[in-house]
């Protein structure tokens, strides 16, 4: 043991002295690292690890978290049922729970070859923009497709078709690094078959999205969007491409436009939104926000299946639910990070900011003082991601635009958590479609605005890499 300690400090100090000379140099963790959402921080590193509140809230306010979770966990029924408060479901769907994708509230994976359903993972349409429909795009943020609309579901209540069924195939694309290790890295390509409703517009874009993790997201809403601008654009005296830049989408309730700051391209604003659009496209639900069912003009069957509105048209998620399941959203604690002060990590983490890779995904931010629940107010918190759009090359592309995001714009995903995804949803498949199978696999996956720090991880040899993937895995 005494050795390999040695040795690891032997890569740190030789790490210090082939850094770029204005990279920064851990020799030791900093004060707090640890604590990754402040004092919401949560020391579980089980199964469990994504599922607990954040550790200041009080006893007084964890029924809230707990009922909020029953509605997230529990499965929503076809109408009409004599269980009124979770009836509803469809007549379109994905998943009958919101736990199904988000498992055990942690990341989502593709369809394995014999799956019926894709469940984890969803598939997002529209075509080409078009002048005509300007408003619409400006409130959608994409035309969508006139047939199956925004979002294909695979799944129905009985006598309504279900729209598609979704399989994925992979291709081997080869990646080698310079002493000669090989890696195949999977290039998907999607299937959309069985289609209910005829064939779709012949100009359709797909784009795969996997179900992200949950944690932290609170603490994300409660960033100043003015710290979240602050890094939309180079540092001075950069010499290289990267520079973020916002998402500026359509607010629901607010009826204008506003920063992006959660979803995949960064579409939507804040959390409630996120919950609605959720029950609205993956669960067929209505809110008071989103009123009616995520049926297209054409799904006759659809628009005239039963709902579970209330005789007065109340929605089939109440506001109460939808406010305790807000609650439970944005209190979703972040676990303690493992191990940071340990050689290798250290070494990972010089590793991490001499290739640049900060310069997207932003080590840290203090959230506002007027944050929405006070256990997330003016928290020193360490996402690793700026919220911010970059171009993230050709290879990653999806060829669909999103607001203010093009067809090869990414919102930079936070970190943290990142090491326990195999502890908590039980497989290491990354990016936005699940295609890469490890975190290295994701690395090599980054292009444009990432490429020369991609270039640099490929000159990496095994102990580097070995230190790369240390310090990923304690976030």
């Amino acid at each position: 043991m005494l050795s390999l300690l040695i040795r690891w400090s032997a890569l740190v100090f030789a790490l210090s002295l082939s850094a770029c000379n204005d990279a920064p140099r851990f020799t030791q963790a900093e004060p707090g690292e640890a604590r990754a959402g402040g004092a919401t921080t949560v020391n579980k590193a089980d199964r469990n690890a994504f599922s607990l509140p954040s550790a200041n809230l009080p006893p007084t306010r964890r029924l809230d978290f707990s009922v909020g979770n029953s509605f997230f966990r529990s499965p929503w029924v076809i109408a009409p049922s004599t269980t009124t408060a979770r009836d509803g479901l469809g007549p379109l769907f994905n998943t009958n729970a919101c736990q199904n994708c988000h498992i055990k509230d942690g990341r989502g994976h593709p369809p394995t070859p014999d799956a019926l359903n894709a469940v984890s993972m969803l598939v997002r349409l529209s075509i080409p923009d078009d002048p005509a429909f300007a408003r619409l795009i400006e409130q959608v943020g994409v035309l969508p497709e006139p047939v199956y609309g925004g979002q294909l579901q695979d799944m129905a209540v009985p006598g309504v078709p279900p729209e598609g069924r979704v399989r994925v195939d992979y291709e081997t694309v080869p990646v080698r690094f310079k002493d000669g290790t090989l890696v195949e890295l999977r290039k998907p390509t999607l299937q959309i078959t069985d289609l209910g409703y005829g064939p779709m517009h012949p100009d359709t874009r797909f784009s795969a999205r996997v179900a992200p993790a949950m944690i932290g997201l609170g603490l994300l809403e409660a960033i100043p969007e003015e710290a979240i601008l602050a890094n939309a654009k180079p540092a001075k005296g950069a010499q290289n491409a990267v520079a973020g830049r916002p998402n500026w989408v359509w607010d629901d309730a607010q009826q204008k436009t506003v920063l992006g700051r959660f979803g995949w391209k960064a579409g939507q604003p804040n959390l409630n939104q996120q919950n609605v659009h959720a029950f609205s496209g993956d669960m067929g639900l209505t809110t008071s926000l989103r009123p009616f069912d995520d049926c297209t003009d054409t799904q006759t069957a659809c628009r005239q299946a039963p709902n579970g509105n209330g005789p007065d048209g109340e929605p089939e998620v109440s506001d109460n639910i939808l406010r305790l399941v807000l609650f439970y959203t944005r209190n979703l604690a972040v676990p303690a990070r493992r191990d940071v002060d340990s050689p290798p990590v250290l070494a990972g983490k010089n590793l991490f900011f001499q290739t640049g890779c900060q310069a997207c995904h932003t080590p840290s931010f203090t959230t506002a003082a007027n944050a929405a629940e006070p256990e997330l107010a003016n928290q020193l918190i360490r996402p690793y991601s700026d919220l911010l759009l970059h171009d993230m090359g050709e290879g990653l592309a999806d060829h669909r635009t999103e607001f203010k995001a093009s067809g090869r714009d990414w919102r930079t995903a936070p970190l943290w958590g990142i090491g326990l995804t195999e502890t908590v949803s039980g497989h290491t498949q990354f990016l936005h479609d699940g295609r890469a199978r490890n975190l290295m696999e994701a690395v090599l996956w980054h292009g444009g605005e990432a490429e020369e720090a991609k270039q640099q991880v490929l000159n990496f040899d095994a102990q580097q890499r070995a230190a790369l993937l240390a310090f990923l895995n304690s976030l």
